[in-house]
């Protein structure tokens, strides 16, 4: 099994030239982010992936998360060490607001740091990102008493936190949750019932669990509008806010035996054994799913930025096969030799699919972090919204295509290694397996689809995807039609025209007919973004004199283009035909 290596160059050049960090750097309130400062914590964040958190991941599978008779979770040999030496670095502070201890970075910065230490140990990493996305939970709607209790140790990581939204009879629709919240003459809530699929809902860490809840209040009205969000610690702080006090009635009953993940404890929690756990309502009463998807927001581009991590590792591994494995004559090689496999055009093929698929997602993921920061920060209030609508725009996109992504390119990275991948000793069928919850994760991917043409592309009248679509129509114009790009230029001409109608016709559709071709929808405007994306890192390589990264990107952007951007237009009948055929099969074929 091949190391992980981060490749600082994809990432910086990324950073800079297909988001914008120089631009970035100039608002006020990251004028201080200087180029040398980010090239050196990108460089220390790349060891401590390489060297801590990457030793863990076959470990962690082999051996998994154990739950011990007295409730306790256990992770697995070297989890907690790493964890420790993650709090003293800092990490988990990067991207965090000053005032809370934070080091104030951009999102941006701080989503490539969560790349490496994801393609490290996928596993792993999901406990701080759960933990960043309470944070920011909190930050948007907590008290200032809760913001001043809670946000300093989970900031430095001393204590972690989790999101419970799903119940057995529940899942995904989230207005049958049937957890009560009681309240008490002091202004707490008392919460009974049960929570599943609760990712580090208990381990050992961290000192203490900071676990976000909805539940209903007596009186809350049916279905989502009676939805509360409640703050319940896994111990109860006392009078001094850094210190863990009573143990709260929150017990972990078990932990689920999994596809992938396997040392990520995914967990069963029930709340109100006894007199009921104690909570702190977030935000006002029925007011819970508005500060839930604040974290669910960072939370989804997270997960997108799995399926780029995982990609990244499965196609590492493949490469290092490919270069290693000899089997077969390759054209052109003496007839006494074997040739290494890569040297075979459908190997190339493969291993080039992953490479540049792989680059597309990242700078999609990159862009979306980019808008995030410029939504939070930007100089004027027509910036910020904009900023806020390409965000809201491209969550969609990145968490659902790159996931799917994901999972096909771990799977052409097995195939890479042939016979060998179905084999657990090589590693890459964990990538295959860990890779898998991706989709399902945050709102399965349908999910997200039908956010985008319910919510998203109906945002200004379609003035937000008119005007996203306008940018790649810009990117199409700088080719000018000639050079190493023209191809490129063509296929997302034609990519984006066809978008563009799918776009209008689903403007104009009603709602059936818009959920009827979410998913394809979603992948064409993903492909193209992502196109896009690649392109102008292409054309940035060029502007920087560099003949021979520009050689090597206009390689990428031409095999993209034409494997996976050529395809978008074919898609549009998918868009615009399917809602008779799913209303008969519904009738007949699937009765």
């Amino acid at each position: 099994m091949s190391d992980y290596r981060v490749d600082l160059g994809e990432i910086s050049f990324n950073l800079r030239h297909v988001a914008d960090l120089d631009g970035l750097a100039k608002l006020e309130e990251f004028e201080y982010v200087e180029p040398d400062v980010v090239d050196q914590v990108l460089a220390e964040a790349a060891r401590f992936a390489e060297e801590v958190i990457a030793p863990l991941n076959r470990v962690g599978d082999t051996e998994g998360a154990r739950r011990l008779d007295d409730g306790s979770v256990a992770t697995p040999t070297g989890f907690r060490e790493a964890y420790d030496a993650y709090v003293q670095a800092g990490w988990g502070a990067l991207s965090i607001d000053p005032e809370y201890g934070g080091g104030g970075f951009p999102h941006l910065v701080g989503l490539a740091v969560e790349e490496m230490f994801t393609a490290a140990c996928m596993s792993w990493s999901l406990c701080p990102l759960l933990t960043q996305g309470a944070i920011n939970m909190l930050s948007a709607h907590g008290t200032e008493d809760q913001k001043a209790r809670y946000l300093p140790p989970m900031v430095t990581g001393r204590w972690t936190g989790t999101m419970n939204l799903t119940e057995p009879q529940a899942g995904s629709d989230l207005g049958a949750v049937a957890a009560r919240a009681l309240p008490q003459p002091d202004g707490s809530y008392r919460l009974v019932g049960t929570k599943i699929f609760i990712t580090y809902g208990e381990h050992d860490l961290a000192d203490n669990i900071v676990h976000l809840v909805l539940a209903r209040t007596p009186d809350a009205p049916p279905g989502t509008r009676g939805i509360s969000c409640f703050l319940v610690p896994k111990y109860l702080p006392d009078e001094h806010p850094s210190s863990a006090g009573v143990r709260n009635d929150v017990r972990c009953v078990s932990i689920e035996h999994k596809l992938g993940i396997h040392a990520s404890p995914t967990c069963v929690m029930a709340y109100g054994d006894g007199e009921g756990a104690v909570g702190f309502l977030v935000g006002e009463e029925n007011g819970g799913m508005r500060a839930m998807f604040t974290m669910m927001n960072h939370a989804r581009l997270s997960v997108g930025l799995e399926g780029v991590a995982i990609a990244e590792r499965s196609y590492q591994q493949a490469l290092a096969y490919a270069h290693e494995r000899r089997q077969g004559r390759a054209p052109g090689a003496p007839a006494t030799e074997s040739s290494a496999i890569i040297d075979h055009p459908d190997v190339r093929r493969m291993l080039l699919d992953m490479r540049s698929s792989t680059s597309a997602m990242r700078g999609l993921a990159y862009r979306n972090a980019e808008a995030i920061d410029r939504a939070g920060n930007g100089s004027d209030a027509e910036q910020r919204q904009a900023a806020g609508e390409q965000a809201a725009l491209l969550t969609p996109l990145t968490k659902a295509w790159a996931t799917d992504m994901g999972c096909e390119l771990v799977s052409v990275g097995l195939q890479v290694h042939g016979g060998m991948g179905f084999i657990e000793e090589t590693g890459s069928a964990q990538h295959y397996r860990d890779a898998r919850i991706a989709p399902i994760y945050e709102g399965t991917n349908g999910i997200q689809s039908a956010d985008l043409v319910g919510r998203k592309l109906t945002m200004r009248d379609g003035g937000a995807v008119r005007d996203h679509l306008a940018h790649i129509e810009a990117t199409v114009e700088a080719l000018d039609g000639t050079g190493e790009l023209a191809s490129v230029g063509r296929h997302l001409e034609a990519a984006l025209q066809a978008t563009g109608e799918a776009s209008e016709w689903l403007l104009a559709a009603g709602l059936a007919q818009r959920l009827a071709g979410a998913d394809a929808y979603l992948k064409m405007l993903a492909i193209t973004t992502g196109a896009a994306a690649l392109t102008d890192g292409a054309l940035a390589a060029t502007r920087l004199g560099d003949p021979d990264a520009a050689a090597d990107r206009a390689v990428l952007a031409r095999f993209f283009a034409a494997n996976r951007l050529s395809g978008v237009p074919g898609l549009l009948a998918a868009v615009t035909e399917p809602a008779d055929d799913l209303a008969a099969a519904t009738q007949r074929i699937l009765a």
